[in-house]
């Protein structure tokens, strides 16, 4: 991990999912998201005990175990408050319920696991109580109820709104809840004039207009490929092996979640477009082209 300044009272510590550090004074700071598990929480804490700092509070973006992994342990050592925002407050302090929204059902032992579900921790609503110098704005589309947050040094924490040129063109199914809100995210996106953009899970950017544009190109792509395999009719199974087998990608259970919720997500964006219809039909449910 890399501590990184980026503005006056603005940091961020680089990693695999990047953790955003507000100072609200100079000793007292407001983390932006904490990593996937224990260890990245108690790296983010020597990073902040070097500094001197106490932490004030914690924003989660959003409730994915990759974002919240570190708060239990930096809550229980700090007795700081967590935010977050709508739902995303309930799947923090009951991460259970994420396996459960992927699987349909209680999930087996084997979803349970640190990549889908995070500690618990106790979240408040964010509403009226982020301190002074700090916005937050809706970044709905990859989970239900995800923000983005701006500094007083006109920077922007972009969360999952935005996936890397190389995470797309290596995995190309990205997890998304809700195609059409991702979509108009993207368009959100378009319209922010920020000195420094920070997507959690790309480099720092002070332009991203191409990874808008990459990202949008994906969709399309997906959303057309899928269209076609449901040219003839075809089940949700052999659709979701059609396009790993397409993208060379091997599926293990977490992906095969993951990508299949994506896949659902994709399918109800292109029947609530009537693009698509469902026929149910010895006992299988069948998609295909209207």
């Amino acid at each position: 991990m890399e501590l990184i300044q980026v503005g006056e009272k603005t940091y961020y510590i680089k990693n695999a999912t990047n953790i955003g550090i507000y100072k609200i004074d100079d000793t007292h700071v407001y983390l932006i998201d904490t990593g996937n598990d224990k260890d990245a929480g108690k790296k983010i804490l020597k990073i902040i005990n070097e500094q001197g700092w106490i932490v004030d509070g914690i924003i989660n973006t959003h409730s994915n175990a990759d974002h919240i992994g570190g708060n239990k342990i930096i809550q229980d050592r700090t007795n700081c408050v967590i935010l977050s925002y709508k739902v995303e407050s309930c799947l923090t302090e009951f991460p259970i319920l994420e396996p459960s929204f992927l699987y349909g059902g209680y999930p087996f032992n084997d979803l349970c696991n640190k990549f889908l579900m995070a500690k618990p921790s106790i979240a408040s609503s964010i509403e009226n109580k982020l301190p002074e110098g700090l916005e937050y704005f809706s970044l709905k589309g990859h989970f239900f109820d995800m923000i983005g947050i701006k500094t007083s040094d006109n920077i922007y924490f972009l969360a999952d709104s935005l996936f890397s040129e190389e995470t797309i063109n290596k995995y190309h199914l990205f997890f998304i809840y809700d195609v059409q809100e991702y979509l108009n995210t993207l368009e959100f996106l378009s319209t922010l004039d920020g000195n420094l953009y920070i997507p959690s899970h790309c480099e720092a950017t002070l332009d991203i207009n191409s990874l808008i544009q990459c990202n949008r190109n994906k969709i399309k792509e997906i959303e057309n490929k899928i269209y076609n395999i449901c040219e003839q009719e075809i089940t949700f199974e052999n659709i979701l092996k059609r396009l790993f087998d397409e993208y060379n990608l091997v599926m293990n259970i977490n992906q095969y979640y993951l990508v299949g919720s994506t896949v659902k997500s994709y399918l109800s964006y292109l029947y609530n477009h009537n693009k698509l219809s469902y026929e149910l039909k010895d006992n299988k449910m069948l998609w295909r082209q209207i």
